[in-house]
C-alpha cells in the first residue's frame, strides 16, 4: 500500500507543477515501463522508441490522471497505447532486404531481469510473431481482459482468444526447447 500512497503523493505534486516529483515518478516506474515495451515490441530499438513515447505522453497528460484508478493502471494503459502505436509505425516502415530484425539478446537486458527463467520467457516472447506476442503480453503480463485487448487492438474478442491460445501454445513449444521457431504460416490471421 505504501507504493500506491507514494504514487498518489508524487502524482498530486506533479500535477501542481513540481518537476522533481514528476521526475521521481517516472524514474520509479521506468524499468517497468521499459520491460513492458520490450516484451510487446520484441526488439530493443522499437522498445526504446515506445518507452520514449510513453514517457512523453505521461509527462504531457499527467494532469488528465483523475485518480479513479491506481496510477500504475493508468500508466499501463498509456504504455500499451504507445507500444501499439510504435508497432503500427514499424509495420509501415520498409525493411531493407539485407537487414533482419534481431530478437533481444541476454546482453540487451537489464541486470534486474537476469534470472534464467525470465530470460527464457523474454527470448521466447521475442520469437513469437507480433500478432500473437502482443495479446499474450497484454493478457498475461498486464492482466487485461479479452474485451479490453479486443478494444485496444480493434479486433473481435474471439480473435483475441484465439491469438492468445495459439501464442501460449507456441510460447510453450519454444520454452520446451523446440527452437525450430513458432509456426509462421498463420501470422496474418485477423
Amino acid at each position: 500500500m505504501r507504493r500506491a500512497a507514494d504514487d498518489t503523493e508524487l502524482v498530486e505534486k506533479a500535477q501542481r507543477g513540481d518537476q522533481g516529483a514528476l521526475d521521481a515518478l517516472l524514474r520509479k516506474h521506468y524499468n517497468q515501463i521499459h520491460a513492458l515495451c520490450r516484451r510487446m515490441a520484441g526488439n530493443e530499438a522499437d522498445a526504446l522508441d515506445a518507452t520514449q513515447e510513453a514517457l512523453i505522453t505521461l509527462v504531457r497528460r499527467i494532469d488528465r490522471f483523475d485518480g479513479r484508478s491506481r496510477f500504475t493502471t493508468w500508466m499501463h494503459r498509456v504504455v500499451v497505447n504507445a507500444c501499439l502505436d510504435e508497432l503500427r509505425r514499424r509495420n509501415r516502415r520498409p525493411v531493407p532486404a539485407d537487414v533482419e530484425e534481431q530478437p533481444l539478446t541476454d546482453r540487451d537486458r537489464p541486470v534486474a531481469d537476469s534470472v534464467a527463467d525470465r530470460l527464457d520467457i523474454e527470448s521466447a516472447l521475442a520469437l513469437l510473431p507480433e500478432v500473437f506476442r502482443v495479446p499474450v503480453v497484454l493478457c498475461d503480463q498486464l492482466g487485461m481482459s479479452y474485451e479490453e485487448i479486443a478494444q485496444d487492438l480493434g479486433i473481435p474478442p474471439g480473435t483475441v482468444r484465439s491469438r492468445i491460445s495459439r501464442g501460449r501454445r507456441q510460447l510453450a513449444e519454444l520454452l520446451r526447447g523446440n527452437r525450430g521457431g513458432p509456426d509462421q504460416r498463420h501470422t496474418g490471421e485477423r
